[in-house]
């Protein structure tokens, strides 16, 4: 048995109750083996569910009419259990004080941008005429923007 394998208390209480739901057909599969062997396999065979008993719970509650079910079946029904529900906790409230102040920023800031659209055509052309080096297309797509007619002989 490893560490990880299904308590033995968990496997008398499935055996009790497969053996109410089925009797002697449950039994009887085992007829002339070690009992603590059985279950022992089931222990093992079970691993790792005694973190999500939602899953055995699921298997006995939809156990299979007639046969009783082999341990892979019985541990294939408990994987088919749906995954637990969280509930979500509740949106955090806002601070009136500090919605405000922060819609206040993002006023200023739009309207501090909302003043002129063609803004950055402006600033090309005087950094250009300031002697500042503007790359050719930069200062094409800004007089284009304001409508000013192209300089030069490759206009």
């Amino acid at each position: 048995m490893t560490t990880d394998d299904l308590p033995m208390s968990w496997v008398d209480k499935i055996f009790t109750k497969l053996t109410l739901t089925y009797g002697r057909d449950f039994l009887a599969r085992w007829e002339g083996l070690d009992m603590a062997d059985v279950k022992a396999d089931w222990a093992h065979e079970l691993a790792g569910f005694q973190r999500f008993p939602e899953g055995i719970k699921h298997a006995l509650e939809h156990l299979p009419p007639g046969k009783p079910p082999t341990v892979r079946e019985f541990r294939d029904m408990a994987r088919k259990a749906p995954p637990p529900e969280f509930k979500a906790l509740p949106a955090p409230q806002a601070d009136p004080a500090v919605v405000a102040e922060v819609m206040a920023q993002a006023s200023q800031a739009v309207a501090a941008t909302a003043h002129d659209p063609k803004a950055w055509a402006h600033r090309i052309l005087r950094e250009h005429e300031a002697g500042v080096k503007v790359r050719a297309v930069r200062l094409r797509f800004a007089r284009e923007a304001l409508g000013i007619k192209p300089e030069g002989p490759c206009a």
